[in-house]
């Protein structure tokens, strides 16, 4: 099993990173994606820890829209950390996350759309994938896709929490979804729905931890060992085994950031 999101390069796991590790291990996971937030010195410091302690790890490496008001009219120089930062981690696999956050605004829109745009060129040129935050967002982040990617970029919706409309304009792009712990909430109902009817080869899971912990564990610290739980979700929702969610997943993730 593949935790496709999670942020082990979190000031969270920074005293335990090593025992986190071991307990994703004896949970079943087999590896995870850790993203990264470009010109962060001190995560990619810990991404590295991370990769000389589990060399499976893969990263992804991108400017969140929270953080691209630091490259404000410099939507380049936002490229430009991206691409320094992919050359000295050869264990990058995807440009992420990137993408629009309509809902708490902390860059300026105009900037937001700038720097996911200059992104997703980056990935169209380097033929590496690209992992998608989107909220308040749906239309904007599909044109821009369409627009800037050209239909060459591939990638993820990560933590899908949009509607059936922007699920299916997600698929129509050739892109995966991912689900997380959010999918055992008892309010999460219509997001199980959506999650049902994705096809089981376009079915990504994640946890996004240290976030969004799943029933029955919510307010602890979120890790990948607690995928288990969404995977559980998932593949009832699915009507089929964990062992068959897995297997599907796995190849998923293996097919679009190569191992």
């Amino acid at each position: 099993m593949i935790d496709s999101h999670c942020h082990l390069a979190d000031d969270a796991f920074a005293a335990d990173l090593s025992e986190v590790i071991e307990r994703s291990k004896g949970a079943g996971i087999e590896r995870v994606l850790v993203i990264l937030e470009a010109a962060n010195a001190e995560e990619e410091a810990q991404a590295e820890k991370t990769f000389r302690l589990w060399p499976v790890v893969r990263a992804a490496v991108g400017v969140h829209p929270h953080h691209a008001k630091q490259f404000a009219g410099n939507a380049l120089g936002a490229v430009d950390a991206v691409r320094t930062q992919i050359a000295r981690l050869p264990f990058t696999r995807a440009i992420g996350e990137i993408g629009l956050d309509y809902h708490y605004d902390l860059s300026p829109v105009p900037v937001q759309q700038a720097v996911f745009r200059a992104q997703i060129r980056l990935a169209r040129e380097l033929k590496l994938p690209v992992v998608i935050h989107t909220r308040e967002a749906d239309a904007d982040t599909i044109e821009a896709l369409k627009s800037a990617g050209g239909g060459e970029v591939k990638g993820v919706f990560h933590c899908f929490t949009g509607g059936a409309d922007l699920a299916k304009a997600a698929l129509d792009l050739g892109f995966h979804l991912s689900f997380s712990g959010i999918l055992t909430f008892p309010n999460a109902q219509e997001l199980r729905n959506i999650a049902r009817q994705v096809p089981l080869d376009r079915l990504l899971i994640e946890t996004d931890s240290p976030y969004l912990t799943p029933a029955p564990h919510r307010g602890e610290r979120n890790e990948p060992m607690r995928m288990t739980h969404t995977a559980s979700t998932l593949a009832a929702l699915k009507g089929i085994s964990v062992d068959e969610l897995d297997t599907a997943t796995t190849a998923n993730f293996h097919a679009l950031f190569r191992p």
